[in-house]
Order: C-alpha cells, then sequence, then structure tokens
C-alpha cells in the first residue's frame, strides 16, 4: 500500500496496476478524510488514509454510501455500488480496534462509468 500522485483509471475496469483491476464491480475504493478524522478519534490515535486499502481519500465533505450515487473526481466518474466494510486486517497494519474505528467509515466501492487520470488535488464532486 503506498501514496501515489496520480493513477490511471479505466472505464468498466478500474484502476491499472491495482489488484482489483478488471473485476466485475470493484473497481476503485473511496474514502474521505473527514471520515478518517471520526475514525482516529474512535481509535484514540491516527488512522493513515495509505494504511486503509482504499485507494482514493477525498478530502471533500463524506463519500455517498447509497448505491447509484455518482462520484466525480476531476474527469472520472465512479458509481457506488456499496458500502466498503473494513478489512480485518486493518488492526495488524494500523493496530488492535483499527477495524472497529472504522466501521461505518470505511467508504465506498465503487465502479468506473468513465476514465482518465486521477491526480492530487482534482476537483472532487459527491452526488
Amino acid at each position: 500500500m503506498r501514496a501515489f500522485e496520480s493513477a490511471e483509471v479505466e472505464a468498466g475496469r478500474g484502476i491499472v496496476g491495482d489488484r482489483y483491476h478488471g473485476t466485475k464491480h470493484r473497481h476503485v475504493t473511496v474514502q474521505s478524510a473527514e471520515s478518517l478524522g471520526e475514525a482516529t478519534a474512535a481509535y484514540g490515535a491516527e488512522v493513515p488514509p495509505e494504511l486503509t486499502r482504499r485507494n482514493l481519500t477525498v478530502d471533500t465533505g463524506l463519500v455517498p454510501r447509497d448505491p447509484g450515487a455518482r462520484i466525480t473526481v476531476g474527469s472520472v466518474v465512479l458509481e457506488v455500488v456499496r458500502v466498503a466494510a473494513p478489512c480485518k486486517l486493518l488492526d495488524d497494519t494500523i493496530g488492535r480496534g483499527a477495524q472497529e474505528a472504522l466501521r461505518r467509515r470505511a467508504g465506498s466501492v465503487c465502479r468506473v462509468l468513465v476514465g482518465g487520470t486521477v491526480r492530487v488535488g482534482d476537483e472532487v464532486f459527491l452526488d
């Protein structure tokens, strides 16, 4: 798990180079900085975004959870498929209790409707 300044995103496939690239619905996972702040408060220590096993962290509001909702990042358009459940590996990578702190705060799983390049600093719209 590493942070990147940009990523190529393909419509109907996901992030090029990601282990889920080409899967049917799990193209991109998105979390919000606001939810990470809440998780940090619940956990009692920092929850580093790069260790949460999510592809994108946005700093604009809360990520929608309802299937069919849209998220636009730069020119890339995503559609929410489902809520992302926090993985039990979080307790190993972040520390005991991290999985529980991220429950209901772990973001959403999305499919890519319109591909392009996502860059740090791109404008974000949440529908």
